[in-house]
């Protein structure tokens, strides 16, 4: 079925511990992109600048299900640029440069090719955004979007107009407290069902992940990692996003138990990110690699 993902593709910086590593391919769309093309096709609607690298483009295109006839590059422009410093135990991480650059500009044009996507990720970037091109979907089966503080503190009326013209929100359990003042995942994400969507996913790191779907609640452990196994961080959370839409994408499914095995799908292709900088763990494996982790994670959280 039909895959799209809106969002960034970004040059990042990132200072962990143990090393640093400039010009990396980031952003949403692309962690996104690469963990979703394990299980269907999926097509990317972003812009970059003419600053773009080229051998950007050829790590996107190496995974052969990304079609990548939505991205825009625009040669008078600057690509989306983030600078980030982990700490020691790798939860947190502080910002140290945002460079807007084409995403203070227009938001990329949706191909006329794409209109008819029936799965659609909005990942993040401002509500008002996201909700003009969901709206450039009319024959959508699911749409599910991505959010962040940023925008529950400065466009907090957009979100919640969003909420209620989407099936799913996926957001990190701070977010999922600012929003909502409480603590509780489980009682934050019902109360952000009450605005609208179908089902929450609250992400808690390396505590794993909580579905509250309107037809129960799910709690899905993180793949267990030792500590010399995590390089970078970034882009796990988009890359969960991607292993759960793409299973999705891939079943044609979008009940309960389809949403929450497509959490520990996420989960597994999340776990080979974090092992790399950038996209190069995943460009390293294949659909089998992940079926195999997936049976090590069924296997580590069977209970009884």
């Amino acid at each position: 079925m039909s895959l799209i993902v809106t969002g960034t593709i970004g040059i990042d910086t990132v200072h962990t511990p143990s090393a640093r590593a400039e010009g990396v391919l980031g952003g949403s769309c692309s962690y996104f992109a690469a963990a979703a093309s394990f299980f269907c096709p999926v097509r990317v609607v972003a812009a970059v600048g003419g600053d773009w690298p080229n051998e950007h483009r050829t790590t996107l295109s190496s995974f052969k299900d990304i079609c990548l006839d939505g991205l825009e590059v625009r040669p008078a422009s600057r690509t989306f640029a983030w600078g980030g410093r982990y700490h020691e135990d790798m939860n947190r991480r502080e910002t140290l440069f945002t460079e807007l650059g084409v995403l203070a500009e227009d938001p990329p044009k949706v191909p006329e090719a794409y209109r008819d996507s029936a799965f659609v990720f909005l990942a993040n970037t401002h509500p008002a955004v996201q909700l003009d091109l969901l709206q450039q979907f009319p024959n959508r089966r699911l749409a599910v979007a991505d959010t962040m503080d940023l925008w529950i503190n400065v466009a907090h009326a957009e979100l919640m107009t969003l909420m209620r013209s989407v099936d799913g929100i996926v957001l990190n359990d701070s977010e999922a407290e600012q929003l909502t003042e409480s603590r509780n995942a489980i009682t934050a994400a019902r109360r952000i069902l009450e605005a609208g969507p179908s089902f929450v996913v609250v992400k808690k790191g390396e505590h794993g992940s909580v579905l509250v779907h309107r037809e129960g609640v799910s709690v899905i452990p993180a793949f267990p990692a030792e500590e010399h196994q995590v390089v970078d961080p970034t882009g796990a959370g988009d890359s969960f996003a991607g292993g759960l839409m793409g299973h999705i994408a891939e079943t044609g499914s979008t009940g309960f138990d389809t949403v929450r095995a497509a959490l520990a799908w996420g989960t597994v292709v999340a776990s080979y990110t974090i092992e790399a900088h950038g996209l190069d763990r995943l460009r390293g494996i294949t659909r089998r690699d992940i079926d195999q982790r997936f049976g090590h994670l069924r296997d580590v959280a069977r209970v009884g």
